[in-house]
């Protein structure tokens, strides 16, 4: 297209090439011929400026178009980032805020990941477009050459479909073994037998404890570093969030523990246990997630220090993108899978032929792992909405589901161990709410969920999804639990 400058300097040349063929006539050819040259010089000139000024122009407007386009890939990134929690923590899905799965969004996420990339990219990318050509069309094709370049990589390795779900399942149940490891551990810390700081007769349950720690540590592996995490292998963020911290968690117990106060008549130790309990742990997400970001902050800033002295960080080289660091990390999860679910298994045949201590424990990890795949499962429904219509999508259905079922075969199983009241009737009970139930329902990704929503300004969702699991779930274990302990006078 002409521009402005060129119309103006062809006319300008126009007239001047007018006055000059006038004075040619009273000068003669030579003079003519003098001041044809000069012209056509002086326009070659100007016309080279225009074409100069031109394709400086469409740089620094392509330039700019590429910066914006950064700036919003990288804000959208981020964005998905922090909605993500709401919906997709369990599951490791990509979903847009509304909770739909986006597929454009997942090839954005997957060909842009955060990870640590030097700061000065940009800065190199604008230094090759300043110093590029200054011809409009070879400008083009630098930069079609730099964005063929930018874009091109090595496509990881990727395991087939049913090779990768498996190891999914694989990173769940061994990160599932230690969550439900150190929540027991935390039972027995801070309970009565040692610091005596949590009971089951007020308001601080023996689960809180964990519930404190899983909730701090989603503030920081959830969502600080998960994109740093997920950068290295998608199946360690799935095995620490999911695995780990959703079984280090649970909903179940801390539901059930308020519904034996409430049949005992301890009606406000139950309220206050749901209320404090609530503000504890979203005080500790909020906690975890600020704290993370300052420690990422840092770690960031040591590592650009390093970088100009010359320290040089590979972090391609921790990544698991090839066929031989799948093998070997899945080889690695199958002898630690193996290893604790055999031992759990006999020990807990060990144990419960004479009761011995620890025999809850081991029941508890020999059943832990079909809880957190169920899970797993289960955080599909996020995102899905209700019925045909697809109605409440950003409800995170499938948290709640899972909560709200752990909560009520917990009541079943607690009327269960009253009703028949003998001691390896209780142990085995005791270890199925320790290890399935406390690994189906989780306080780590319910907590993160509201964060969520109170951080991006609702609210009232906010307050509905947390009021609505609180309020089926109790109502569910008093109708399972309270009633027949009433009609039924057990102790």
């Amino acid at each position: 297209m002409e521009s402005s400058s060129d119309r103006s300097n062809v006319s300008q040349g126009n007239h001047l090439g007018y006055a000059r063929s006038t004075s040619m006539d009273s000068t003669g050819p030579q003079l003519a011929g003098r001041s044809s040259s000069m012209l056509s010089r002086r326009s070659s000139r100007q016309g080279s400026r225009g074409s100069i000024s031109l394709s400086r122009e469409m740089g620094d407007s392509i330039l700019s178009s590429m910066r914006h386009s950064l700036q919003s890939a990288d804000q959208l990134l981020g964005d998905i980032d922090s909605s993500v929690l709401a919906q997709l923590i369990e599951s490791g899905r990509v979903l847009s805020p509304e909770g739909d799965v986006d597929e454009d969004t997942v090839r954005i996420s997957e060909h842009h990941k955060v990870g640590p990339v030097p700061d000065d990219a940009i800065k190199q990318t604008s230094d090759n477009f300043a110093s590029a050509p200054i011809s409009s069309a070879e400008t083009k094709d630098t930069i079609s050459n730099v964005l063929a370049d930018s874009s091109t990589k090595v496509e990881p390795y990727k395991l087939s479909l049913r090779l990768d779900y498996a190891a999914y399942m694989i990173h769940l149940a061994v990160f599932g073994f230690f969550g439900v490891f150190t929540r027991y551990g935390l039972q027995k810390l801070f309970g009565p037998d040692c610091l005596a700081l949590t009971s089951d007769q007020s308001p601080l349950y023996p689960d809180l404890p964990s519930n404190m720690l899983g909730s701090f540590l989603m503030g920081w592996f959830g969502i600080i570093f998960k994109a740093d995490i997920r950068y290295i292998s998608d199946h360690l963020i799935v095995g620490i969030t999911t695995g780990y911290m959703g079984s280090l968690t649970t909903f179940s117990g801390w539901n059930q523990k308020m519904v034996g106060l409430s049949s005992k008549g301890h009606w406000v130790y139950a309220i206050a246990g749901v209320v404090l309990g609530m503000f504890i742990v979203n005080e500790s997400i909020t906690v975890g997630a600020e704290t993370g970001e300052r420690l990422r902050s840092l770690i960031l800033k040591y590592i650009r220090e390093k970088s100009l002295i010359g320290h040089k960080y590979d972090w391609e080289h921790w990544r698991v993108n090839t066929r031989a660091k799948q093998s070997v990390l899945l080889s690695v999860m199958i002898i630690l899978m193996s290893f604790f679910w055999i031992l759990s298994i006999v020990l807990t045949v060990v144990k419960m032929h004479s009761l011995a201590d620890g025999a809850v424990l081991w029941m508890g990890c020999s059943v832990a792992p079909p809880g957190v795949w169920l899970r797993w499962y289960l955080a599909r429904l996020n995102g899905q909405g209700i019925g045909k219509q697809r109605s409440l999508k950003w409800l995170p259905t499938g948290t709640l589901v899972a909560n709200v079922l752990a909560a009520g075969i917990m009541a079943v199983l607690a009327v269960t161990s009253k009703a028949v009241d003998t001691k390896r009737s209780t142990t085995i009970l005791s270890g199925i709410q320790l290890g399935f139930l406390g690994c189906l329902s989780t306080v780590s990704t319910f907590a993160a969920e509201v964060y969520t929503m109170r951080r991006s300004g609702q609210i009232a969702r906010a307050f509905v999804y947390a009021a609505s699991t609180f309020l089926l779930s109790f109502l569910l274990g008093t109708l399972v639990y309270s009633v027949p302990v009433w009609e039924k006078h057990y102790k």
